[in-house]
């Protein structure tokens, strides 16, 4: 394998960045890490999560820092004209813009995005919203916990007889991301072709309700309601976590008869193998009442890790239920690459979990640290619509464009 730097895919790619909080950086920050130029422009008090506590770098929130390497920042005050049309300016540059606004709302800041559009017939707009630009519900805010509500995700959350609980990482947000970066990419190569871009539509409802899987197919096609599983499966009753002697969990996914089969001899009860109620998948899951008080007890012989010695032994697949601070660690030890460091010219230096998109030969190009607000300006307008010092100079003088110093 060649240990020269590889090329990244998206290398010259020019991405506009005027999104905020976390589903529009998110996406934007796959296309950085695929080696895309992003722009961020932010307001003069700079996106809204750089100030989410508890954790800062400085002046900037580590929830700013987890979505927002390798981009540059331009603070733009867009309540004035010019600042308007700097945005413009930089819009008619762009390769692709991400914008997380309500729908109305880059109209009612200069920016129509159809008439954009109409002038730059290359250029692929991505809209994400929470509930798409069409439909009753497309001017109503929403956030993460709010689309998990209403997609059902939440119902399948949490342990049964209790409430619902959010999921623990914020997959209304990052899901939505994703699909955007998939919907971007997909219009490139098509872009490639035709010459045309294309106007994207990404609703983070949709998305939640795409990534339901077999539990929609389970209440379309079989007139089911699904509920909350804890740490069970609704088609597999030996998928799913046990409780071990030293009170750490172990999960468990024995979905075939070959690895029930080695379940039973991992925990010494070959004796179930005979059992009529557990003689296959289907018999095993009209008895799985039955089925689990015989295997529950059974995990109090051993700690959790001696088990995954044993489980590994009878080829049944298993974990032990991590911490996160556990799964980073274990994370740099397997030299993935997937813990990295992110250094910037004021000694500052943070960790963070890097893309998992590995392409070949070559080594990754390192990722930049999150930008400081507006510190990119002078670079960034000259590279993009060749703006020099002075004309940055006096845009900053005049309050367009801010820079916030970097505390000591």
């Amino acid at each position: 394998m060649s240990d020269a730097v590889a090329t990244p895919p998206l290398d010259g790619l020019r991405v506009l960045d005027l999104t905020t909080f976390l589903s529009g950086p998110f996406c934007t920050q796959i296309l950085a890490d695929l080696g895309a130029d992003v722009v961020k422009v932010e307001p003069p008090d700079g996106d809204s999560s750089r100030h989410i506590p508890p954790y800062f770098v400085g002046d900037d929130s580590a929830y700013f820092m987890a979505s927002n390497r390798s981009k540059r920042s331009v603070a733009v005050d867009m309540r004035s004209v010019d600042g308007v049309g700097l945005v413009r300016r930089l819009i008619a540059q762009a390769d692709v813009v991400v914008e997380n606004f309500r729908p109305g709302v880059p109209g009612r800041l200069g920016l129509d995005i159809a008439a954009l559009r109409a002038e730059h017939p290359a250029l692929i707009w991505a809209s994400i919203t929470g509930f798409g630009l069409t439909g009753p519900w497309a001017k109503r805010p929403a956030y993460d916990m709010i689309v998990q509500a209403l997609s059902g995700v939440m119902s399948l959350t949490g342990e049964p007889g209790r409430p619902s609980v959010r999921m623990g990482i914020p997959a209304g947000d990052t899901v939505a991301g994703l699909y955007a970066t998939v919907a971007i990419n997909a219009a490139l190569v098509q872009r490639g072709v035709t010459g045309q871009g294309r106007h994207i539509d990404i609703g983070m409802l949709d998305c939640q309700l795409a990534m339901l899987s077999y539990q929609s197919a389970y209440a379309l096609i079989g007139g089911a309601v699904p509920g909350p599983q804890g740490a069970r499966h609704d088609s597999i009753p030996t998928y799913r976590t046990f409780v071990a002697r030293d009170g750490r969990q172990v999960a468990v996914t024995a979905n075939t008869d070959r690895m029930w089969q080695g379940l039973c001899r991992a925990i010494e009860r070959e004796d179930l193998l005979d059992d009529p109620r557990f003689s296959n998948g289907r018999s095993r899951l009209a008895n799985k009442e039955p089925l689990w008080a015989e295997l529950e007890p059974a995990f109090d012989a051993r700690d959790a890790q001696d088990w995954t010695v044993v489980l590994t032994e009878n080829d049944v697949p298993n974990a032990l239920v991590k911490s996160v601070p556990e799964a980073l660690e274990d994370a740099r030890r397997a030299g993935r690459g997937m813990i990295v460091a992110c250094e910037d010219g004021d000694d500052d230096s943070v960790e963070m979990v890097g893309s998992p998109i590995r392409m070949g030969a070559g080594v990754p190009v390192p990722p930049r640290f999150p930008p400081r607000l507006g510190a990119d300006a002078e670079d960034a307008l000259a590279d993009w619509i060749g703006m020099d010092a002075d004309a940055v100079a006096d845009l900053t003088e005049r309050g367009v464009l801010l820079k916030r110093a970097v505390s000591p």
